[in-house]
């Protein structure tokens, strides 16, 4: 349910405006050095309010170790981690309670859990959570050590002109959305396995974990639709699986081929837009005009680089850790 990962297993719980959002994750490795310092960097690009277009909500967001760390050093055992949730305006949520958000989860949320969710600020279903997949993500690039992730925002609102794109958005009084590239390197051969668990499938299905992903393209992505197969096969140069072209985005029949892993995904426009607005209202039973109020970010994009780059290394790391490119035990200064 908030699970994913074999070895390198992650739980996410928590909900926006609950006590704290957190992370429980196993199988990280013995010995790997690990700081509040480590998360700093990661945690600030993922902030909202430091950048023209993100929420004005800002929280400390400084990681609080509970388990699995001892001297700043892993320990073999499940690590635990906490976000303290301080700066939450509840009473926003409440005045809107009977009325749905489009775009948003609170119908469908309040039809599974029968009205018992957590609907503030979006509970368990919140960009907030976010916050731990990048805690999560820290560890996980750290032990892919020499395997580089890199995320950039390729277009916003279809503008390769980022603030271009954003003045769209700001000129409607509306949200816009963008797509974010993701790039790695360093990858060894034979990371993945035929049809369900294809290195793809695992990227995609951690992927969709983010709020507001629409979209996933490997390599070529939809425009190989358009190509002749000699256009768009790769051709393999030497020994080391080097490739003349990489339509392929790095991985073929499901299984990383040492070429740079390349994908994107299509970012939605943020749900809570100041636009008016039609929904139900559950206790009237009408429809209304309503318009969204409270702190939120003209564009999700971007914030989510940070984010993919997390969730892309959570699952580099758990195939590497299958395939034991990565010990159990590290050095004591890993």
């Amino acid at each position: 349910m908030n699970s994913f990962g074999r070895i390198f297993r992650v739980n996410i719980f928590g909900e926006s405006h609950g006590e704290s959002a957190g992370i429980n994750i196993d199988g990280v490795p013995a010995g790997l050095a690990l700081s509040v310092e480590d998360f700093l960097e990661d945690i600030e690009r993922r902030k909202g309010g430091t950048q023209k277009g993100t929420t004005p909500r800002q929280e400390s967001d400084l990681p609080i170790f509970k388990s699995g760390i001892f001297n700043n050093t892993t320990t073999g055992a499940p690590i635990t981690i906490l976000f303290e949730n301080n700066n939450t305006r509840s009473g926003d949520y409440q005045k809107q309670r009977a009325v749905p958000r489009p775009g948003h989860a609170d119908f469908v949320a309040h039809k599974k859990f029968g009205g018992f969710e957590d609907y503030r600020g979006g509970g368990h279903f919140s960009g907030r959570l976010t916050v731990c997949l990048v805690a999560a993500g820290v560890i996980a690039k750290k032990l892919l050590d020499q395997i580089t992730v890199k995320s950039t925002i390729l277009e916003i609102g279809g503008e390769a002109d980022l603030e271009k794109g954003l003045q769209k958005a700001i000129d409607a009084k509306d949200s816009i959305g963008g797509i974010v590239e993701c790039r790695v390197n360093g990858l060894p051969i034979g990371l993945g396995e035929p049809f369900f668990d294809s290195a793809e499938s695992l990227l995609a299905h951690a992927v969709f974990a983010i709020p507001a992903v629409r979209g996933v393209e490997f390599g070529t992505g939809f425009a190989a639709a358009k190509m002749f197969g000699v256009e768009h096969n790769d051709a393999i140069l030497d020994e080391s699986g080097k490739t003349r072209t990489n339509h392929a985005g790095g991985i073929v029949g499901g299984i990383t081929n040492s070429n740079e892993l390349v994908f994107r995904i299509a970012i939605k426009p943020t749900s809570s837009t100041p636009k008016e607005q039609q929904t139900w209202n559950w206790e009237t039973n009408e429809i209304e005009s309503f318009s969204v109020k409270g702190r939120h970010d003209l564009c999700i994009a971007l914030r989510v680089p940070v984010v993919l780059e997390a969730v892309t290394a959570m699952v580099l790391a758990d195939l590497m850790l299958l395939e034991q490119h990565i010990p159990r035990i590290l050095p004591a200064k890993a």
